[in-house]
């Protein structure tokens, strides 16, 4: 992980995309991934599947500062198993356990995934796990990392991450809802997922359409959107183009190994 020498506190608040495909991989993009930069500081959010590689483009594993993990559907999550590997058993000598921020039961989760005889993997060797709760709050180096609860159907969490005098919200997975709104009140960029063509017949609703999306960021006020999550009945071009039909503001899709700055 970074030290404090390392650190820069000029550096500005930017993310690069590592991936943005749901429910898996598509041949060109990675499930969901972000590098969060800002300050010196790395925060790796979400590490969907495929993710690990584009990441080390950008920055080693162990010069990370923490992990933050919106809910644990493989697409978000499942990278954290190479990751251990790596981190354990491979070419990097880990001075301590990276911060690894996740929904309640994620050690667990690892754990039953990564044993394979009599004994637990020690997942906390490699993860210093820290559970995640409504309005959790978190530094990460030069970042301040805060969580809401939000509506996916099971325990799911949005961020913000402020750092330089900049805010940048991810939504996660969520149905619209007052604890995002809330939570990307007069952010710089919400970075919202768009999943669902249309919105479900029985009220069920776990994802955004696009149109919400755009609802979601006119609401908070944000300065800028970055629609991602696309579902694969919708192509990037159309979920940006409803989007922006109910968001005045700059709107663009997260398209793999772009770096949006946010300053």
């Amino acid at each position: 992980m970074s030290t404090p020498s390392e650190r820069h506190t000029g550096d500005p608040l930017r993310f690069t995309v590592l991936g943005s495909a749901t429910p898996y991989p598509a041949a060109d993009n990675p499930c969901s991934g972000y590098l969060v930069s800002g300050g010196g500081a790395r925060v790796w959010v979400d590490a969907g599947s495929g993710t690990l590689g584009p990441l080390q483009q950008h920055v080693r594993l162990d010069r990370l500062d923490a992990i933050w993990i919106s809910h644990l559907h493989a697409d978000h999550s499942a990278d954290l198993l190479t990751a251990y590997y790596g981190l354990l058993y491979a070419d990097i000598r880990l001075e301590a356990p990276i911060p690894l921020y996740g929904p309640p039961g994620i050690a667990d989760r690892l754990a039953h995934y990564l044993t394979n005889g009599p004994d637990r993997s020690p997942v906390e060797s490699a993860f210093a796990v820290r559970e995640l709760h409504d309005g959790h709050r978190a530094e990460a180096g030069a970042l301040t990392l805060t969580s809401r609860a939000v509506a996916h159907g099971i325990p799911a969490f949005a961020l913000r991450v402020e750092g330089g005098g900049r805010s940048l919200v991810y939504s996660g997975d969520t149905a619209p809802c007052d604890a995002l709104t809330e939570l990307a009140e007069g952010c710089d960029v919400l970075l919202c997922e768009a999943e669902s063509d249309l919105a479900p017949a029985d009220g069920g609703q776990v994802h955004h359409t696009p149109e919400d999306t755009g609802d979601t960021a006119r609401a908070a006020g944000a300065g800028r959107l970055v629609v991602t999550h696309v579902g694969r009945s919708l192509t990037p071009e159309q979920a940006v183009a409803r989007a922006s039909a109910r968001f005045d503001g700059p709107t663009a899709f997260a398209t793999p190994g772009t770096t949006f700055p946010l300053a």
